[in-house]
């Protein structure tokens, strides 16, 4: 009797534990998801140290939607219905701060210009092919970076019949089909960089809307490693930007360039706090492989950038975005 007893209790036990487990895990999940929607909605409080862990984090702030989806599939197949409310969170979290980039852009106006940002890459082995892809593009404005030499000639001489007006400064130049006044060059060089270091000028567009100041630029590369996110340079460098675009005069402003980071990172504060950028449209331009990230921006002020796109891999390890900005 004793033994039926206990192999009862046992078998009691057993049968209460799984449905204990379930709920706990269903906790869990919906744990997590609180904790993921805090980050979504206030990664702004996320500290930057050590290792710019704020700027890493935001870096891929989009792909938490992965996540969401991962947890969401978790929840229905444990059937927990806590978990499927908490996950509400962040999924309005996401949707609001990304959603309206999955909508469709608005049809093009009379008031605006077409405009591509290409990191070319200074080991592209087709400059000419690569020229060609991005004037097919119908572009009025065409940025390039790291234009070296002999790649640089190959680049003037393809895009010489559809751009006719073009400036280089260092290893960033810019394209136009309508004629350039006021070319200079715009001093980002971090202080521990060595002289001739030279990525950022500036040009008026002379368009048929009026004039338009025009920046080109390409920020310091960041790392990630063992430390962190390595990205002091491109912040100095961001911050002397933003400086020279704030005492701009002209009106509107457009800037176009490889920026090394997204629009959500802190480190690019100093421009976006100051330049509209796209109201629709991803266009994860790197690496052009296995795109993650949309570090090749256009931004305005004065001005809308409307929807944001790729264009097809050239041979740089980005891929070239094209947007329509329409003039205020």
């Amino acid at each position: 009797m004793v033994e039926r007893a206990d192999s009862g209790a046992v078998a009691a036990e057993t049968s209460v534990v799984p449905g204990v487990g379930k709920r706990r895990r269903g906790w869990v999940i919906a744990g997590v998801a609180v904790v993921l929607g805090g980050v979504l909605g206030f990664h702004r409080l996320v500290p930057n140290w050590p290792g710019r862990v704020g700027s890493l984090l935001e870096s891929f702030l989009p792909w938490g939607g992965v996540l969401v989806v991962v947890l969401l599939v978790v929840a229905l197949v444990r059937r927990s219905a806590v978990a499927l409310v908490a996950l509400l969170l962040p999924v309005g979290v996401w949707v609001d701060t990304f959603g309206g980039l999955l909508l469709p852009g608005e049809e093009g106006g009379g008031r605006e210009l077409v405009v591509v940002q290409h990191n070319v890459s200074d080991e592209n082995r087709d400059p000419a092919g690569t020229a060609r892809a991005l004037a097919d593009s119908g572009a009025d404005l065409v940025a390039l970076e790291e234009l070296v030499d002999p790649q640089l000639a190959a680049y003037e001489k393809a895009l010489a019949a559809d751009y006719p007006h073009h400036v280089v400064r260092g290893t960033v130049g810019l394209w136009s089909k309508h004629p350039l006044s006021g070319e200079q060059v715009v001093d980002i060089k971090p202080r521990s960089i060595e002289e001739g270091w030279s990525r950022g000028v500036r040009a008026v567009v002379r368009s048929p809307y009026g004039d338009v100041a025009a920046y080109v630029a390409h920020l310091p590369s960041v790392r990630v490693g063992v430390g962190g996110l390595a990205s002091q340079r491109r912040d100095e460098s961001a911050a002397l930007l933003g400086r020279a675009i704030a005492g701009e005069s002209v009106e509107p402003v457009i800037l176009l360039g490889d920026l090394n980071g997204v629009v959500e990172d802190r480190g690019l504060r100093p421009l976006t706090s100051q330049l509209a950028f796209a109201e629709s449209g991803f266009a994860f331009s790197f690496p052009a492989a296995f795109p993650l990230a949309r570090i090749d921006q256009v931004m305005a002020r004065s001005a809308t950038v409307g929807h944001i796109r790729t264009l097809a891999a050239t041979g740089s390890d980005h891929l070239p975005v094209v947007a329509r900005v329409a003039l205020e």
